[in-house]
């Protein structure tokens, strides 16, 4: 499995990211609802495979099943993202102490304000990016970012100077996404010029596109450093794992 460095965050990751969130909200997902020892089964297969990048969040309760993989796996070993939806700093603190908590780990690699969609984040926000920014600077997260659910705030992400990584959805047909590709690309395209890392969500919309040309047209975008792919089983996983390999097949020089 490829591993790339997340914009300039030096967090290096596994091109291909276990997604933990299919159809995830309101502390349930698709993987969650496979049970603790399924799903922890299943991240640790990834992981055997070269799959070291883990994408969580407050919303999918997948932190419990994170923490049981981590019982067989090093820490240093991963890489794991955890969203929030705290609107305030004091919502932020007790978020981050339960997430560690939940996962039983000292620091989060990567924490996410999730799913945003006012424009105004940069300073309606601002109480929880200082309480990640401290985090930051202490050592218990490496990076902070965003995963915006509009494009007006997508554009945000791209100019602001406090944002280390970005969760974006993107995928060739527009499913569930931002905006058309023909909008998401260029922001993208700014994110990599301000040396955001940028990872992919909504690949293959929510399972509605053909796996390999949709993870290749991702992958294919110069701006996305990675992508994250919701799986059920060993099958998906191995065949998701074959798309993104021979996608960096084919760009080796003969």
């Amino acid at each position: 499995m490829k591993t790339v460095e997340l914009g300039t965050t030096g967090i290096l990751v596994s091109q291909l990211s276990f997604g933990t969130g299919t159809n995830g909200w309101g502390g349930r997902s698709n993987q969650t609802d496979l049970g603790t020892r399924a799903l922890t089964d299943l991240l640790i297969y990834g992981f055997e495979r070269g799959i070291t990048f883990w994408d969580s969040a407050d919303q999918y309760g997948s932190h419990a099943h994170l923490a049981g993989a981590l019982a067989h796996i090093d820490r240093d070993r991963v890489v794991i993202t955890s969203k929030i939806r705290a609107t305030t700093a004091y919502e932020a603190e007790c978020d981050m102490d339960r997430i560690l908590s939940e996962i039983d780990t000292d620091y989060i690699d990567i924490v996410l304000m999730h799913c945003l969609t006012d424009v105004n984040w940069p300073f309606s926000y601002r109480g929880v990016m200082d309480v990640l920014s401290d985090k930051k600077q202490k050592g218990i997260i490496r990076a902070h970012g965003v995963s915006c659910h509009d494009i007006d705030a997508f554009e945000q992400a791209a100019i602001s100077p406090w944002v280390d990584v970005v969760l974006a959805r993107i995928n060739y047909a527009g499913k569930n996404m931002d905006g058309p590709p023909e909008r998401v690309v260029p922001i993208l395209e700014e994110m990599e010029a301000n040396d955001i890392g940028v990872y992919g969500m909504k690949v293959v919309g929510r399972g509605d596109l053909p796996a390999r040309d949709a993870i290749h047209y991702v992958l294919d975008i110069p701006a996305i450093d990675a992508i994250t792919v919701g799986m059920m089983n060993r099958r998906e996983i191995d065949e998701n794992i074959g798309h993104v390999e021979a996608h960096s097949t084919v760009l080796q020089p003969a």
